[in-house]
């Protein structure tokens, strides 16, 4: 009498020991995870731990934003100026063009390499989860953002405290300077990160987040510009809002009274302030929602 054909395929079965060896260390659990991934995005904003190739852009980057803030000091020391030749706010947006070519470039490092070769199920097969994912990366690219833009205002900082110019006065326009890179560093990251996560194409992320930053700042400039010294120039500035970075520049003057001019940008008095800082809290939490509803389909 034959068996069954169950019986038959159970009672061949065999285990085999290949020596693979099991896992009795510590378990340590999300929030070591997201802590990991955090750094790992952070270094590699900067081509750290990856190709020399990767590390091209991000150091070209950061020594062209830092090497002219050393040429200002220099000059302004050698000079025996008492006062820096610019704010170290307005130097943030003089530069604004190198931050975005940074950001256009790591943003989409950061999460559409991730989409493109299918790694983003891997990290959700691990302790952590779509929240922690989406907040190590976007923790990262706001770190480097804002270590980009530090290093040119320490530069201005250091050098106007050796060249002897006044503490008080430095300190204080240091202060706005850096309120002014925690703004930059939130407001157009968290729109370019949400670019970067719609596409796994790693070329498009980076052509989409820089024409929108580029446009929209051009609309912003061109517009101002044209009704430069009319009656409508105070109006104008509120097409600031279409850009993340022009946005954050006129708020940033408004708060602290700085610039100077007829170009200069500005939020258009005390309403103005809170709606220019109400639309900026609007973007950066909408984005965060944006990311959250994106990771939480795949």
């Amino acid at each position: 009498m034959s068996l069954p054909p169950d019986t038959r395929t159970a009672d061949t079965g065999v285990i085999h020991d290949i020596g693979y060896r099991g896992y009795n260390g510590p378990r340590l659990g999300r929030a070591y995870a997201t802590r990991s991934l955090f750094t790992q995005s952070l270094r590699a904003a900067y081509g750290l731990g990856r190709s020399g190739k990767s590390k091209v852009l991000p150091m070209l980057v950061l020594g062209a934003v830092t090497v002219p803030a050393a040429i200002a000091v220099a000059i302004a020391v050698a000079a025996k100026q008492e006062v820096l030749p610019l704010e170290y706010a307005s130097y943030l947006s003089a530069v604004g063009i190198l931050l975005w070519i940074f950001l256009a470039a790591q943003a989409p490092v950061l999460l559409s390499r991730d989409l493109r070769y299918n790694t983003v199920p891997l990290y959700f097969s691990r302790p952590i989860t779509r929240t922690d994912y989406v907040r190590a990366k976007f923790a990262a690219m706001f770190c480097a953002q804002f270590l980009l833009m530090l290093a040119p205002l320490v530069v201005l900082y250091a050098g106007a405290l050796l060249g002897g110019m006044d503490f008080g006065d430095n300190t204080e326009h240091f202060l706005y300077g850096l309120f002014a890179a925690l703004l930059h560093s939130l407001v157009p990251t968290s729109i370019a990160l949400v670019i970067a996560a719609s596409t796994p194409r790693r070329g498009f992320g980076v052509a989409a987040i820089m024409g929108y930053l580029a446009v929209s700042a051009t609309l912003s400039a061109v517009t101002i510009g044209m009704t430069r010294g009319t009656d409508t120039a105070d109006a104008a500035q509120w097409t600031a809002l279409v850009s993340p970075d022009t946005l954050v520049e006129s708020l940033v003057n408004e708060l602290f009274d700085l610039g100077s001019g007829l170009d200069r940008r500005h939020a258009p008095g005390g309403f103005g302030v809170m709606v220019f800082a109400l639309v900026a809290v609007a973007m950066v939490a909408g984005s965060y929602r944006l990311l959250l509803r994106r990771y939480k389909t795949i």
